[in-house]
């Protein structure tokens, strides 16, 4: 018998939507993924999530959603979507072991931050290194710290960093800024950032957290240290999609689109929640708010096919 919805993916939109989903008694099947929990995992304090006035854990704050989730009935699967057909109803939904039918379902699968690959990065992510400036920013009064990238994304964590930040360095791996123009000017106009030319991080230095940073100058082959608090990484988000493209609709940028106002996408019965269909706010509370339109959107057009 096909499941009346399944959610794919275990965030704040996941387990949200699970919440919501299981108290309506829609009896949610979630697939979490094998790492549940999505970027907030490699998070440590989380201070700007409502409800928790002294702050929480990334990773706590993750296991009291998917207890709350559990709770109301939530069934979950721990493995990997492997492949989806929304050609037909029931929807077919296949993971590493087990295939599902389901009437309805939310697509969480979130987003992830492109890093760049480079010795000491994953050892001191949470550490020091970090790939959102609006979650994390406020950890780094009066340091000096540096950002990576040379976009508008890059500009606006450089900016944003410099209400917290001692100095900003921004490393850019080409001699000028893909940024757009106003967003460059605003961020060569501020005397807390300086720019750093034909420069990339060779290597993350520290031990328990961030020292500093190895940079290369591409240009002369030059190596150089240089000490640093905090590295924010600003090179872009992929969206998670690769395994919708060709059914889901996606902008320039893979992001999932949905009608406005809604979470729902250009297949009837399928619903996209969280950062896989926003590039803007990327935000946990964000991400929690469009879990629960889902499953309301979910719940009503289960019903209207009733």
């Amino acid at each position: 018998m096909a499941e009346k919805v399944i959610i794919i993916g275990s965030g704040p939109a996941g387990y949200t939507a699970a919440i919501y989903a299981a108290r309506a008694e829609m009896q949610p099947l979630m697939i979490s993924g094998r790492e549940f929990g999505g970027q907030l995992m490699w998070t440590t304090d989380v201070e700007n999530f409502p409800g928790f006035p002294e702050g929480i854990q990334g990773p706590e704050l993750m296991e009291t959603m998917k207890k709350q989730a559990e709770r109301f009935g939530t069934r979950i699967v721990s493995e990997n979507v492997t492949e989806v057909d929304f050609s037909s109803r029931p929807f077919t939904v296949k993971s590493d072991s087990q295939t599902f039918e389901a009437e309805s379902v939310i697509i969480a699968t979130g987003a992830s931050a492109r890093w760049l690959g480079v010795p000491g990065e994953d050892r001191l992510k949470a550490k020091g290194v970090s790939a959102c400036a609006t979650c994390d920013g406020f950890f780094f009064k009066e340091k000096e710290i540096a950002v990576v990238g040379g976009g508008d994304a890059a500009m606006e964590e450089a900016i944003f960093l410099t209400k917290f930040a001692k100095s900003v360095t921004v490393l850019v791996r080409g001699d000028a800024l893909r940024a757009s123009k106003i967003m460059g000017e605003r961020a060569t106009k501020n005397p807390k950032i300086r720019f750093m030319w034909n420069s990339q991080v060779a290597e993350v230095l520290g031990d328990q957290k961030i020292s500093g940073l190895k940079v290369l100058n591409n240009k002369t082959n030059e190596t150089t240290e240089m000490p640093i608090e905090g590295l924010f990484v600003a090179i872009g988000h992929e969206p998670n999609t690769s395994l919708f493209k060709g059914q889901i609709e996606l902008d320039v940028k893979n992001y999932m689109i949905v009608k406005p106002g809604s979470t729902k996408t250009n297949i009837e019965g399928v619903f996209a929640a969280g950062d896989v269909a926003d590039h803007l706010y990327r935000q946990a509370v964000t991400a929690a708010g469009t879990g629960c339109m889902a499953a309301l959107d979910a719940e009503r057009w289960l019903a209207s096919k009733e």
